[in-house]
């Protein structure tokens, strides 16, 4: 159906399987998305040039991070498009404490059939995508996703 909300960017992705991947993270190590089954993710799309959208939304990631992280969520940060250098400041100047790593080669963002950032993918337990936003998002978006999927999950 129609939408009056142009950000609402209809994602073929939207009810499939999200793309596993691993991630280098800039603070070391790696996340490999495969072991987070049985957790709600949220996948955010940014890059440090990506003014003003980024850096709206980057501290209501962290708030929802902080938020969440205790009942299960992850919230994790793809940089592409972008120089480490610039992007590491930008997870200093923002205090962002979430996993973040870099997609050099764009591998990550084109499974994902990102156009822009930033994007943010929601995840269910079954590792399905259930939501996509494109431009900033907001704190009320991600919480009415993440207390749908969370309420789900207590009900038998």
């Amino acid at each position: 159906g129609f939408t009056r909300d142009p950000r609402a960017i209809p994602s073929p992705l939207v009810g499939r399987p999200a793309p596993a991947f691993t991630l280098r993270l800039f603070e070391g190590g790696t996340l490999e998305t495969s072991r987070l089954r049985g957790r709600i993710v949220v996948v955010n799309f940014w890059a440090s040039w990506c003014y003003p959208a980024c850096y709206e939304e980057a501290p209501r990631l962290q708030r929802v991070w902080e938020q969440y992280r205790e009942r299960g969520v992850v919230v994790i940060g793809v940089n592409i498009q972008d120089q480490e250098a610039p992007a590491r400041q930008f997870i200093r100047r923002f205090g962002l404490t979430f996993p973040n790593g870099p997609d050099p080669l764009g591998r990550i963002s084109i499974d994902f059939g990102v156009y822009g950032v930033p994007e943010t993918f929601v995840i269910d337990p079954q590792g399905v995508i259930v939501a996509k936003h494109v431009g900033a998002v907001t704190e009320a978006w991600l919480v009415e996703h993440l207390e749908r999927l969370l309420t789900k999950g207590a009900t038998p």
